[in-house]
């Protein structure tokens, strides 16, 4: 069953938008073949909106250091911490798209220590256990951290900006929420 909630702010509509909008539903629609709930709902302030996108310039520079599934993992752990219904379900499409069970995962020890990382950054970020924050250095360079935490403090800004706006669910997502016993 899907999730629904009055949203706090209308989506803008393509057909009554400003150049400047338009073009930005366009590139997203060229890059990802749709545009997303939250994105309609950011593009009422093109500013905003460029500013949040910048989470993919972050996403790119992360892949070549975790992989693909690695960021996917760690942006579930944080999604999933902050309750965002909406990143946390795209998450878990794009894990099960690719033949994960988000669920229970069979992790690698960087995977696992992403995903606790990620969990306490977006649950608890004051009492990030120490054995955490050793074994980041262990296995990342400083500048390596520095991209995995403003990484995750993005995410967490896409994961309030969904809640605090009551952005609905995208339907595309409906199927693959969370529910009760799994």
């Amino acid at each position: 069953m899907p999730f629904n909630k009055q949203a706090l702010i209308p989506m803008t509509e393509y057909e009554s938008a400003a150049p400047d909008v338009r073009a930005r539903y366009e590139a997203q629609i060229a890059r990802h073949g749709r545009i997303t709930n939250m994105k309609r709902t950011m593009l009422h302030s093109p500013k905003v909106f460029d500013v949040y996108m910048e989470w993919y310039a972050l996403h790119d520079l992360l892949v070549p250091i975790i992989g693909a599934r690695g960021v996917s993992l760690f942006s579930y752990a944080i999604s999933s911490g902050n309750d965002c219904l909406i990143c946390s379900t795209f998450f878990r499409k794009i894990l099960i798209d690719n033949g994960d069970d988000p669920d229970h995962p069979n992790l690698t020890a960087q995977e696992q220590l992403l995903i606790d990382f990620g969990k306490a950054f977006s649950i608890s970020p004051h009492r990030i256990p120490q054995r955490l924050y050793d074994q980041l250095q262990a296995q990342f360079t400083h500048e390596q951290q520095v991209l995995l935490i403003g990484f995750a403090g993005q995410m967490t800004a896409t994961n309030l900006f969904n809640t605090v706006a009551k952005v609905p669910l995208d339907e595309v997502l409906y199927s693959y929420q969370k529910t009760e016993g799994r």
